[in-house]
């Protein structure tokens, strides 16, 4: 069991018979009576996101997960599917479970996949990753002075707020943690 004060975003626990992961965390501590933890959580079975409030004290069951470096291969309209570098299993998510991480998933790309008691649940993926651009629109010539941004849409469909200079066919490096431009490749 872990106190509720101990939960951040990225930790998953067990409440009701439910895996959730803490997406969003804030701590309210009135002027009298106890604080109050608010969480916006994603039930990692069915990928539904819920706000759950607990008081301080309260505990929840943390949960032993295991960790197993694999290669995605592909998806369908239902899941995601993997295949586990050692022993060649191709075990799957659902959809909805990684709807966030999606975009910046790319045939043959090596990630964590995140299991609790041989159910697969989650992934890790690598802090950037590098994707092509295949939509910008040109520059206005001269205005640099500014720092001038532009939206460019890259090969996986999300759009990613760039410097102007960025052009289609170039490759960049897109943080995966908040989807910031990082650096051209």
């Amino acid at each position: 069991m872990i106190d509720v004060n101990e939960l951040r975003k990225g930790v998953t626990f067990e409440l009701d018979d439910k895996l959730y992961k803490v997406l969003e965390y804030t701590h309210h501590k009135p002027g009298r009576g106890k604080a109050t933890i608010r969480i916006k959580a994603r039930d990692l079975r069915n990928g539904k996101i819920i706000d759950l409030s607990f008081i301080s004290g309260d505990r929840v069951q943390d949960v032993r997960l295991d960790h197993h470096d694999v290669e995605y291969l592909y998806s369908d309209d239902e899941f995601y599917y993997f295949m586990d570098l050692e022993t060649y299993e191709q075990p799957a998510i659902l959809k909805e479970v990684l709807e966030e991480v999606a975009p910046y998933l790319l045939e043959n790309m090596q990630v964590k996949l995140t299991f609790y008691e041989s159910e697969p649940i989650d992934i890790d993926l690598p802090t950037t990753v590098d994707l092509e651009v295949t939509k910008a629109d040109p520059a206005v010539r001269g205005d640099t002075a500014t720092g001038l941004t532009k939206k460019v849409t890259v090969q996986t469909g999300i759009q990613v707020e760039v410097p102007a200079f960025i052009e289609v066919g170039n490759v960049i490096r897109v943080d995966t943690r908040n989807g910031t431009y990082v650096t051209r490749v």
